[in-house]
C-alpha cells in the first residue's frame, strides 16, 4: 500500500501530499503525518484517497467524539484539535486571498471561537424509508454518497434534538406516507424547538394526530411543508409564533420563520456581528447599506448604533420580515428595506440607493461579484465590511475591490461557525486607499 507524508490541509479538510510529483488528497490525514492510503479516484494530475493507517501521528490528532465520524458526511475534521481546526481554516482563507485574488490582508484578525459541540441550532435532516436496511433513516448523508447514515445521535446538534432522533424515526415510520417525507428541518432557539416535516403527499387525519401527539410528548412545535418554503405552516395555528433570537449586545431581537435563512450557530453569530460592527464603526449621521441583508441580522445592529441603514435582499418575504423586526425594535426610523436581485446589480441600481458612507456585504456562497463591479467611481463607500461563507468567492471579489476599485485590504480573519467541518466563514475589511 502506498505511503505519503502530509504537507498541509486543503479547503475540504483533506491532507495534501505529493507522491512522485502528483498531488494526493487524503481524507483523514493531518499535516506532518505519515500515512498509508488507498485511492478511490485517480486522475492524470491528482488522486483522491482515504487514509488507511497512520504510521506517524500528528500531535494535534484527537480521538473523534462521534461514532459515525468517517462515514457521515456532516463532519470532516473531528480528528483534529478544535483550536488547530481554526488555524487550518485561517490558512485556507489566506491561501485563497493570495492565490485566487492576488491580495494579502495587512492584518490577520484573531479567529472567532465558540462551542466545539452542540452548536448547531439549525439543521436539515434527510429522511428515507429503506425497508431492506431496517426501515426509516433520519440524518445526514454518508460521505461521498446519496445514502443516509443510520444515525441514532449527533454531537453537533443540541443534546435534546440528538436524543429525539430514534423517536423521530419511529414517528415517521408510523405515518401513512413514510416513503414521501424527504426531510425534517430543525430550528432551535432558547425558548422553542421547531420541526418542519416536508411531505410530498397529503397527511391523513391519523398522521396529523400522530404528529400532534409527538409534539406534546417531546415539547416541540411541529410544522408541515407540502411545497416550497412559503408553504410551511404550524400543525396547530396556536404554534405559529415564538421563533426569535436575540443580540443582547445591541439590544435587539429578531423574529423568523423556521424555513427562513438564519445562521446555524447563535454563539458565533453574535461574536461575528460584534466583529463586523467594530470594523464598520457605524455612527450617527452615516448612511450605510447592508447588502444581502436577510431578515436584518446586521441591519438592526447598524441602526442601533445610530446610523441609517439601507437593507437590500432578493427575497420579498425576508424584506417584509426585516421591516417587521425593525419596527418591533423601534428602529424603523433608522432603516429602510428593499427587494432587489443583487446578482444583477449595475452601477445605476447602486447609485439609485443614494449616498452610501459605508457598506456591509454578506452574500451567499456565490459571492457578490456583480455588486463590487458595479461600485461607481463617483460613489465608492469609504469602508466595506465583507462577511463571507466561501473563501474562493471572497478572494475573487477582493481582487476586484483592490486591483480595480482602489481599496486596501486592511484585514481578514475567520469565524469558526461550523466546528468539526471544513466550512470557512470569514470577515474582511476594505478601505479606500
Amino acid at each position: 500500500m502506498p505511503i505519503a507524508v502530509i504537507e498541509s490541509l486543503d479547503h475540504e479538510g483533506r491532507g495534501v501530499a505529493h507522491v512522485e510529483g502528483k498531488a494526493i488528497f487524503i481524507d483523514g490525514a493531518l499535516p506532518g503525518e505519515r500515512v498509508e492510503y488507498e485511492s478511490y479516484r485517480v486522475k492524470p494530475r491528482y488522486e483522491q484517497a482515504d487514509a488507511v493507517r497512520v504510521l506517524k501521528a500528528s500531535a494535534q490528532r484527537v480521538t473523534p467524539r462521534c461514532a459515525y465520524f468517517g462515514t457521515c458526511g456532516g463532519c470532516s475534521m473531528q480528528h483534529l484539535d478544535p483550536v488547530a481546526q481554526a488555524a487550518a481554516k485561517q490558512r485556507v482563507l489566506e491561501d485563497a486571498l493570495r492565490h485566487i485574488g492576488g491580495v494579502q490582508p495587512q492584518i490577520v484578525y484573531s479567529a472567532i471561537h465558540g462551542p466545539a459541540w452542540r452548536y448547531r441550532d439549525r439543521a436539515r435532516l434527510s429522511v428515507r424509508l429503506v425497508p431492506s436496511k431496517g426501515g426509516v433513516r433520519v440524518g445526514f448523508h454518508e460521505r461521498r454518497s446519496s445514502y443516509i447514515i443510520d444515525m441514532r445521535s449527533c454531537d453537533i446538534l443540541p443534546a435534546h434534538v440528538s436524543a429525539l432522533l430514534p423517536r423521530l424515526r419511529e414517528l415517521i415510520a408510523g405515518l401513512s406516507i413514510a416513503d414521501r417525507v424527504p426531510q425534517v428541518e430543525v430550528a432551535v432557539t432558547e425558548a422553542t424547538t421547531v420541526l418542519v416535516f416536508r411531505h410530498l403527499l397529503p397527511l391523513s387525519a391519523r398522521d396529523a394526530d400522530a404528529l400532534a401527539a409527538f409534539a406534546d410528548a417531546e415539547g416541540v412545535q411541529v410544522w408541515t411543508q407540502p411545497g416550497g418554503p412559503d408553504t410551511a405552516a404550524p400543525l396547530r395555528p396556536a404554534d405559529g409564533s415564538g421563533l426569535s433570537y436575540t443580540l443582547p449586545e445591541f439590544g435587539v431581537g429578531l423574529d423568523f420563520r423556521p424555513t427562513d435563512f438564519t445562521q446555524v450557530n447563535i454563539h458565533i453569530n453574535r461574536l461575528l456581528i460584534r466583529r463586523a460592527m467594530q470594523l464598520l464603526d457605524p455612527r450617527p449621521g452615516e448612511r450605510i447599506a447592508d447588502l444581502f441583508c436577510g431578515l436584518g441580522n446586521f441591519s438592526l445592529p447598524i441602526a442601533r448604533r445610530g446610523a441609517t441603514v439601507v437593507g437590500i435582499e432578493g427575497s420579498e418575504a425576508l424584506v417584509a420580515r426585516a421591516r417587521d423586526n425593525a419596527r418591533r425594535n423601534g428602529l424603523d426610523g433608522h432603516s429602510e428595506f428593499h427587494a432587489a436581485n443583487l446578482f444583477e446589480a449595475t452601477e445605476d441600481s447602486l447609485a439609485a440607493l443614494g449616498r452610501l458612507d459605508k457598506l456591509l456585504i454578506d452574500p451567499p456562497r456565490e459571492g457578490a461579484v456583480a455588486v463590487v463591479k458595479a461600485l461607481g467611481a463617483q460613489q465608492l463607500p469609504a469602508r466595506i465590511v465583507y462577511v463571507s461563507c466561501n473563501p474562493a468567492t471572497l478572494a475573487r471579489d477582493a481582487a476586484v475591490l483592490v486591483h480595480e476599485k482602489g481599496y486596501l485590504l486592511r484585514g481578514a480573519g475567520i469565524a469558526n461557525m461550523f466546528p468539526q467541518t471544513s466550512h470557512v466563514e470569514s470577515v474582511a475589511l476594505f478601505e479606500l486607499a
